[in-house]
C-alpha cells in the first residue's frame, strides 16, 4: 500500500483485511457476490463493492467433493469456534481442533497395494501433460469399477 501502490490483491479467508480498509485510504475491498437458497450456495459470478459477510468454505469444500467425515469435522470445528473460539489464538486451534481428527487411516488390504496404488506408484504429477492426466483419470476410474 504504502511502497509499490499495488492496484490489485486477490486474497480469500483474509478477512483481517476489513480491519485495514477502514486505516487505509487506498485499500477499496470488494467480494464475489453469493446467495444461499435451500441450503445451497449460489455462486452469482459477479464482484461488488464489500466484503464478504461470512465464509462459505464448508460450502465450498462439499462442491469441490471432499470426503463427507472431513465435511462433518469442519462443521464440528466451525461450531466449536463459532461457541468458544473466539479467544483461541490459531496455534491453539490447530492443537484443540484438528480438522482431521475424526478421520481414521484406511488400513492396508491384506495381500499389497490396490490397482489403484500400484498404478499411482508409477505416476510422476510433474511429468504429466493435460492430456495423459486425463488420461489417467480414466484409468483409475476404470479400475475402481472394476473394469481394468
Amino acid at each position: 500500500h504504502e511502497v509499490n501502490r499495488c492496484r490489485g490483491l486477490f486474497a480469500t479467508h483474509y478477512h483481517e483485511l476489513r480491519v485495514l480498509a477502514d486505516r487505509l485510504d487506498g485499500l477499496a475491498l470488494h467480494a464475489m457476490r453469493v446467495r444461499e437458497w435451500k441450503g445451497e450456495v449460489v455462486f452469482l459470478h459477479e464482484v461488488g463493492p464489500g466484503s464478504a459477510d461470512r465464509s462459505y468454505g464448508i460450502q465450498v469444500a462439499r462442491l469441490a467433493g471432499l470426503p463427507d467425515p472431513v465435511i462433518a469435522r469442519a462443521e464440528q470445528v466451525l461450531g466449536q469456534l463459532e461457541e468458544t473460539g473466539q479467544g483461541l489464538t490459531m496455534a491453539q486451534l490447530a492443537d484443540e481442533l484438528p480438522l482431521f481428527s475424526a478421520l481414521s487411516r484406511p488400513v492396508a488390504p491384506p495381500g499389497g497395494p490396490s490397482a489403484v496404488e500400484s498404478l499411482l506408484d508409477d505416476v510422476n504429477p510433474d511429468e504429466l501433460t493435460p492430456r495423459s492426466a486425463l488420461d489417467l483419470v480414466y484409468r483409475l476410474k476404470a479400475l475402481r469399477q472394476g473394469e481394468s
